[in-house]
C-alpha cells in the first residue's frame, strides 16, 4: 500500500510560516470519510455506535467531528470524561471503560450519566458505596478470558497476563450481584489483542462473547443491551502490509451475529466498539525539519521533533513511514538513522532507513501518527508538546491546540521563589 502524504512541500512551506515545525497536522476529509465508511459496515446494525477512543487523541475539536456521525466516547480518566462532556456528549454517548479507578472519577461518571464499564468484580462495593447504593440500569463488564488468544494468521496476545478484566466465573457472579441491586440492561466488553491487521480479529472475537452473553441470558434471564468489541483493529504501519477492510469486518461480525445471537431471539443486541488507532492514525502526521546531518560510524539526519513529540518508535521499536517532501519520487538510496535532540540513544524516528538525500532544510512527514502519537508526549529534557493543527476539507488550516511555550513548562512553580525570575528570562528571551 503506497504511502501518500496529503500535504505537499509548498503547503509545508505555507504552514510553517505560521507554526513552526514541529507540528501535528490532521486530515479532515479523510477522518471524515473513514467515520462514514465504519458506520456503513455496522449499519445492519440499528444500535451500533463506535465509543472514539479518546485516549488516542485527547482533542475536542478532533471529537467534534465524530459528533456529525453519532459516535460518541470512550473515556478512562476524569480529564477524558471532562472533554467528552465539554463536546456536548450526553451519557448515553460516554463509556467509561477505566482500571483501578479513583473515586472521583466513578461519581464524576456517575454524574454525567455515562455507562460504566467496570474492570473487577471487587469494584462492585467500591462503585456501591461512591453511588449510596442505587446502581444505574446499564452497566458493562469488562471481560477476560485468560490464556492465550490466536488467530489462524499467527497473531496472538496474551488476556491472561493483562492486568484488565473479570474472569469468566466472576463475570457470571458479577452479573447475578448487579441483577439482585437492580440493574436491568447489561453491557459485555472485551479487548484481546492489540493492533490487529486482519479481518479475522472482531469476527472471532464476537464469536466468543456472542456465546458468552448467550449463555448469560440463559442463566440470568437478563437483558443483554450491548456486546463493546472495544478496539483492537489496526492500521497497516508499513507500506508492505495489507490494511483491514472494515466493510469486510464488518460483515464478518454480522455473520457471527446472525449465527449466534439473531437465532437464539438476542436481535436487539446492540454492537459497540472504542476504536481510536483506525479512526485516526492514518489521519494524524508529525510534520519535522531537518536540522543537522552526521556523519560517523553511521549516518544520522537529526530533525527538529523528537521522541517527547512521538514516543512509539522508541518506546516499542515501532515502524513509521517517512516522506520526504517534495522528493515523493526520488530514488531511496541513502541509508539514515532520523534522530531526535533527546539525551537518550532511542530517540530515533528511523533506523538503517533508506530515504532520497535530506538535504538541510527538507520536511519529513511522518506517517500514521494520528492516534497514541501527540496523546503519549512528554517534557523531559525540556522540550515542549508541538501545535496541533487540522488540514480543513477546503484546504485551509485551524489551530486546534497551541504549542508549548516554556512558561507552559514551569508554570507549576508558580507561586514559588523562582517563578518571578524565570518570567524574567522568558520575558528577555521571547520579547
Amino acid at each position: 500500500m503506497k504511502k501518500t502524504p496529503y500535504i505537499t512541500r509548498e503547503k509545508a512551506e505555507e504552514i510553517a510560516k505560521k507554526w513552526p515545525t514541529p507540528f501535528y497536522l490532521y486530515d479532515e476529509k479523510g477522518i471524515r470519510e473513514n467515520a462514514e465508511a465504519v458506520k456503513k459496515a455496522f449499519s445492519w446494525n440499528p444500535g451500533f455506535r463506535e465509543y472514539f477512543a479518546v485516549k488516542a487523541t485527547p482533542n475536542p475539536y478532533i471529537m467534534q467531528i465524530f459528533n456529525d456521525y453519532d459516535f460518541g466516547f470512550d473515556c478512562s480518566s476524569l480529564a477524558e470524561l471532562m472533554l467528552a462532556d465539554a463536546v456536548g456528549a450526553d451519557g448515553n454517548h460516554i463509556m467509561f471503560s477505566s482500571n483501578d479507578t479513583p473515586a472521583e472519577e466513578y461519581a464524576y461518571a456517575a454524574k454525567l450519566g455515562a455507562i460504566i464499564n467496570l474492570d473487577d468484580i471487587t469494584h462492585i462495593p467500591f462503585l456501591e458505596e461512591i453511588l449510596g447504593g442505587k446502581f444505574p440500569e446499564t452497566m458493562s463488564l469488562r471481560y477476560n478470558p485468560g490464556g492465550v488468544f490466536r488467530m489462524s494468521n499467527g497473531i496472538m496476545d496474551n488476556p491472561g497476563d493483562s492486568k484488565y478484566g473479570f474472569t469468566k466465573q466472576q463475570l457470571f457472579e458479577g452479573v447475578r450481584i448487579l441483577k439482585e441491586k437492580g440493574v436491568k440492561h447489561f453491557g459485555i466488553h472485551a479487548f484481546l489483542a492489540s493492533n490487529t491487521v486482519t479481518n479475522e480479529y472482531y469476527p472471532m472475537l464476537a464469536a466468543q462473547l456472542f456465546e458468552l452473553v448467550a449463555e448469560l441470558h440463559r442463566t440470568f434471564d437478563v437483558h443483554i443491551a450491548f456486546v463493546n468489541l472495544s478496539g483492537g483493529v489496526g492500521i497497516a504501519y508499513s507500506p508492505y502490509d495489507t490494511p483491514n477492510d472494515i466493510a469486510v469486518i464488518g460483515e464478518g461480525v454480522k455473520e457471527v451475529y446472525d449465527a449466534v445471537l439473531r437465532d437464539k431471539g438476542m436481535g436487539d443486541v446492540a454492537i459497540y466498539c472504542e476504536m481510536g488507532r483506525f479512526m485516526l492514525a492514518p489521519y494524524g502526521a508529525l510534520i519535522t525539519k531537518a536540522i543537522h546531518e552526521k556523519h560517523i560510524y553511521k549516518e544520522y539526519i537529526g530533525v527538529d521533533a523528537c521522541a517527547a513529540n512521538l514516543m512509539r518508535p522508541a518506546m516499542y521499536g515501532s515502524y513509521h513511514h517517512i516522506t520526504v517532501l517534495g522528493k515523493e519520487d526520488a530514488l531511496r538510496d541513502h541509508m539514515y538513522d532520523v534522530t531526535g535532540s533527546l539525551c537518550e540513544n532511542n530517540d530515533k524516528f528511523a533506523v538503517d532507513r533508506l530515504l532520497p538525500k535530506i538535504d538541510m532544510g527538507d520536511y519529513l512527514f511522518i506517517h500514521d501518527t494520528g492516534a497514541h502519537g501527540f496523546a503519549m508526549g512528554y517534557n523531559y529534557n525540556g522540550r515542549l508538546r508541538s501545535a496541533e493543527l487540522l488540514l480543513k476539507e477546503d484546504g485551509s488550516v485551524q489551530e486546534i491546540r497551541r504549542a508549548e511555550t516554556e512558561m507552559d513548562y514551569f508554570a507549576t512553580f508558580d507561586g514559588t521563589e523562582f517563578y518571578g525570575s524565570l518570567q524574567e528570562q522568558y520575558r528577555e528571551l521571547r520579547g
